[in-house]
């Protein structure tokens, strides 16, 4: 088996797998049952807390093949492909690196498409992307 880093072996794969965040998971968990999903959703904090994590359960329960949920399958493909990281509809960028205007307005372009096999499209910025937002 090949290595894996610990934060992504140990990453939860289910909103009952996270630990701390209780406000923010009963936030999501309660509009994903109830199909009150906002428009966006903006996750900020420290390095550590989390922020990946709960978009890509967040992109799971709005994918999942079984229909909207807060409580993704985990088996159907597209479950499984946000958990493996290469969900066609999930763009996760990574801001640090990514700091140049013609790379935004590259994303920009690309997010008026609508979604090719998911429901929504799901944008993850990892990092800093003020740097990026600031440069439009």
């Amino acid at each position: 088996m090949s290595y894996q880093v610990l934060a992504r072996k140990w990453r939860p794969q289910t909103f009952a797998d996270v630990v701390g965040q209780e406000h923010v998971l009963t936030a999501l968990a309660n509009g994903l049952s109830l199909g009150r999903i906002h428009h966006a959703y903006l996750f900020s904090g420290t390095r550590g807390v989390g922020k990946t994590s709960i978009a890509r359960l967040l992109a799971k329960g709005l994918n999942c093949e079984t229909g909207i949920t807060a409580t993704p399958c985990g088996v159907c493909d597209n479950c499984r492909e946000i958990e493996q990281g290469r969900f066609v509809d999930l763009i996760e960028i990574d801001a640090a690196s990514r700091t140049k205007v013609e790379d935004t307005r590259d994303l920009l372009d690309n997010v008026q498409y609508a979604p090719a096999r998911g429901r929504f499209q799901s944008l993850s910025h990892r990092r800093s992307a003020y740097a990026v937002a600031s440069q439009l």
